[in-house]
């Protein structure tokens, strides 16, 4: 998994990518503002969705989620379990803090407002840890280990290689 910041970045890059469009689909189709907004919106509203959760991965989530999973399974051996570990505790926290995103954008988009900011936080907190959590488990995880690894791991390895050959040539 990613060792330098170069590639903390590239991995938190691609999988905030994956995770934020299906998750952006996944909430407008289901606030039923889909086919409401423009494409230019939409795009809009996953370009800011996507910046926001990047931001969150790199500086805030990321590193806390880390340190939390890592104290959590330090008497465990098995690598599966820390990452699966570090991902749940990913979820937790971009959940935590996305839905906070998607609720101030669904009352930008939508005459939705009921009387109480905190049940509409939580409905919209439950309904997206409901599925993004097996989403990052089960799918995007997976994908996006298998593209790290087969494309940015291969390609620095093979940088690397490189590099030693020529220093010794």
């Amino acid at each position: 998994m990613p060792t330098t910041k170069k590639e903390t970045f590239l991995f938190g890059l691609i999988m905030c990518f994956g995770m934020v469009l299906i998750m952006t689909v996944y909430n407008l189709f289901l606030n039923g503002i889909m086919e409401e907004m423009t494409i230019i919106a939409i795009v809009s509203d996953f370009a800011t969705g996507f910046m926001i959760a990047l931001m969150l991965d790199l500086l805030i989530i990321g590193p806390n989620a880390k340190k939390v999973a890592l104290k959590l399974t330090k008497n465990v051996n098995n690598s599966l379990i820390k990452i699966l570990a570090i991902s749940t505790c990913m979820v937790f926290g971009m959940a935590f803090f996305m839905s906070i995103y998607g609720l101030v954008s669904t009352y930008i988009h939508t005459d939705k407002i009921s009387n109480s900011v905190v049940l509409d936080y939580l409905a919209i907190y439950g309904k997206n840890l409901i599925v993004a959590l097996p989403l990052q488990l089960l799918v995007m995880g997976p994908i996006v280990r298998f593209i790290f690894v087969k494309l940015i791991k291969n390609r620095d390895n093979d940088a690397e290689l490189n590099n030693r050959i020529t220093i010794k040539n």
